[in-house]
């Protein structure tokens, strides 16, 4: 890959995940230029040694030019809950803000993108592992919006030979470096539960101990940031003009909530008190990815798979925001 540098754009490179990929795109020799609005993320999570514009998804055109090679696309409203209470915003940023990404790169001349896209696609699976061919059925606006734009990518393939890989993130977590995960609000179990051995709250919530899991909690699939990066770097390299190929990213096993807060306890010698509430609504007991297409197709394995060192990750990550954390 450093023997093919390219110019990238990265949009909602200043969060979570962007950064992280960012920061490996940069490694790996290539040119990247962050556009981000600083809406979700933060100005010190754009890696050192990216250029940065600060502005929307929808500003993409004013950027763009045929110097670029391809578009990684981060920016997106992520938060389930307020996706069902403001379904509109997710709407107007999710798709309407893809839909004049994909006008500014058809216009500009840039004939490969890299998506963002999620689990959230799939809604509740009928059976796991979750392979890309199950039934698609989102259960919430975010994930309806997602799924959306994929069907826009793969009419854009068809009829104009854009090269585009959309990878379904299951569960990411973990940190890399300087770059890790500070949402506002938090909805993510991880750093929910860290947020407890630094003080910042009183327990930790565990909604429904009588699924048919081994203990009676839900299983997600946990993938580490970096293992996430990675992929994208691949895509990048395996996308394919005409083609919309679309992946799952994850470890293929699952972790129960239990599973999390006892590892956290062990990685931060903090005891985690626990408050038992009734399931919620619409979440399943089990969702694993299948991520042999990633494999077979893109030739990427997750490598850092064990919860200890992914949850040890995401703690230093968290220590290192001192009184900053929010």
């Amino acid at each position: 890959m450093k023997n093919n540098p390219r110019k990238l754009l990265v949009t909602g490179g200043a969060g979570y995940v962007g950064s992280v990929v960012g920061a490996h795109l940069l490694a790996a020799g290539h040119q990247v230029t962050v556009l981000d609005d600083l809406s979700t993320g933060f100005r010190e999570g754009v890696p050192d040694g990216a250029d940065f514009v600060e502005g929307r998804v929808q500003d993409a055109a004013k950027v763009l030019d045929g110097s670029y090679d391809a578009v990684l696309h981060f920016a997106a409203s992520s938060q389930v809950g307020e996706s069902v209470a403001d379904p509109a915003k997710y709407w107007h940023n999710n798709v309407g803000g893809t839909l004049e990404l994909l006008d500014a790169m058809r216009e500009s001349g840039v004939g490969t993108l890299v998506f963002s896209s999620t689990a959230a696609t799939y809604g509740e699976p009928a059976s796991i592992p979750i392979t890309e061919d199950a039934v698609t059925a989102p259960t919430n606006p975010y994930g309806a919006t997602k799924l959306a734009v994929d069907h826009m990518i793969s009419g854009e393939c068809a009829a104009h030979g854009l090269a585009a890989v959309s990878l379904r993130y299951f569960n990411v977590a973990g940190a890399y470096g300087a770059y890790g995960e500070r949402h506002q609000p938090e909805s993510h179990l991880i750093p929910l539960v860290l947020q407890v051995a630094q003080g910042r709250r009183d327990a930790i919530a565990v909604f429904g101990d009588d699924y048919p899991t081994p203990d009676g909690t839900c299983l997600r699939d946990y993938i580490h940031v970096a293992d996430l990066a990675e992929a994208h770097l691949l895509a990048l390299d395996r996308a394919t003009a005409g083609e919309h190929l679309i992946c799952n990213l994850g470890n293929g096993s699952g972790f129960s909530v239990r599973e999390v807060i006892d590892t956290v306890r062990r990685v931060t010698g903090h005891p985690i008190p626990e408050t038992a509430r009734p399931r919620r609504a619409g979440d399943p007991a089990a969702l694993v990815a299948s991520a042999q297409r990633a494999h077979d197709r893109l030739g990427w394995r997750p490598t850092r798979t064990d919860l200890t060192d992914i949850v040890r990750d995401a703690w230093t990550f968290a220590q290192s925001l001192g009184e900053d954390a929010r």
